[in-house]
């Protein structure tokens, strides 16, 4: 069964490409072998080969499925940093509201919002450190957390980034 964590591994690879897992590990705040066992649990769960290359439409099915296997908690308002449609690429899509967005605790944090529970407890420093990746992470928290257009931009997005070999 997949985790959170395996899917965090799984977009770090698609973001920046395959790596050793003590690099893959670092990047993302785990071990090696955790980020070993992300991998070999995302390959039995075919969303990556052995080779470690990404099976782009399982993936997308996974992360279609995210809200229900990863539900996303709401929390109070907190100092964080933006995710879902207040962060990009979402947020030049989608006209923001008074109420305030939302976002993942975080003590660098500088935009006050409501709490919204990471994938993963280490996704937002591992995205501090790769635009790419903190793009996928808002994007599948548009996924989780978002309304239907949200959502309808999210996976359009996700489709045109994973439009690849499978």
């Amino acid at each position: 069964m997949l985790k959170p964590l395996d899917i965090l591994v799984v977009l770090k690879i698609l973001a920046s490409g395959k790596d050793s897992f003590e690099s893959l590990g670092k990047s993302v705040g785990i071990s090696a072998s955790q980020a070993h066992t992300a991998s070999k649990r995302a390959i039995a769960a075919g969303i990556l080969r052995d080779d470690m290359s990404i099976r782009h439409n399982a993936l997308l099915e996974a992360l279609f499925a995210a809200k229900y296997y990863f539900p996303a908690r709401r929390g109070d308002l907190v100092r964080g940093i933006p995710t879902a449609y207040a962060a990009k690429p979402l947020i030049d899509h989608v006209q923001q509201s008074d109420e305030p967005p939302p976002v993942w605790p975080h003590p660098e944090g500088k935009v006050r919002g409501v709490a919204c529970s990471p994938l993963y407890k280490t996704a937002p420093e591992a995205a501090l450190g790769d635009a790419k990746l903190y793009e996928f992470l808002a994007l599948i928290d548009a996924l989780r957390i978002g309304r239907v257009r949200e959502v309808t931009l999210a996976k359009t997005e996700l489709q045109k980034r994973l439009s690849g070999p499978e």
